[in-house]
């Protein structure tokens, strides 16, 4: 069974806002496609989806946008070519290597965790919620950010039961960020 963890930064007050925390940096990327190269897909909710695509979908020209720094570009071709599942009931189609999910949430991720592959990869905000309170998760990754943003949607807000981790790994950064893998005590998918 492959698992699927889900990997997100975060202020050190709990604000999940991609704008919130430190800026990308040269460090924090290469990190972040490594991550995403030990997934064999990726699964978004729509806002996500849409959100990732406008930045990170290799234009037809075949050429980044100048805006795409040079330690940018591995990060932008892994998640350009990772095989997506979008979960979605206001799309009616998906592309950019994508197929929409639609359906028993926790029927269709339990049925797409028991795949052969090296794991799977979910990001957001709103859905990484639903499968925490399904039990579906089984890795936490933060990247915490030394930033108070004050405002902002924050981490897991709305968490039906509490779950309790245990850290497995730990990674600091020269910008003060550092990166938290965590594991639920009890990984066992509630139904």
């Amino acid at each position: 069974m492959r698992p699927l963890r889900y990997s997100i930064n975060v202020t050190l007050d709990g604000c999940c806002h991609h704008e919130a925390g430190l800026p990308p940096d040269e460090e924090s990327m290469h990190y972040w496609t490594a991550q995403l190269e030990r997934a064999d897909a990726l699964l978004f909710g729509r806002v996500t989806y849409e959100m990732m695509e406008s930045a990170w979908r290799k234009p037809a020209t075949g050429t980044w946008p100048s805006w795409v720094e040079s330690w940018q570009i591995p990060f932008a071709e892994a998640i350009d070519r990772a095989k997506k599942y979008v979960v979605s009931s206001t799309l009616s189609g998906v592309d950019w290597n994508a197929e929409l999910v639609q359906g028993n949430l926790g029927q269709v991720v339990h049925q797409l965790k028991q795949e052969p592959g090296e794991g799977l990869w979910v990001g957001g905000v709103t859905l990484p919620l639903a499968l925490a309170d399904l039990g579906l998760i089984d890795e936490y990754e933060f990247l915490v950010q030394p930033v108070l943003a004050g405002h902002g949607p924050t981490l897991l807000a709305g968490l039906h039961e509490r779950i309790k981790l245990d850290l497995v790994q730990r990674h600091e950064f020269r910008s003060g960020a550092i990166a938290l893998r965590y594991r639920p005590r009890h990984a066992t998918p509630r139904s």
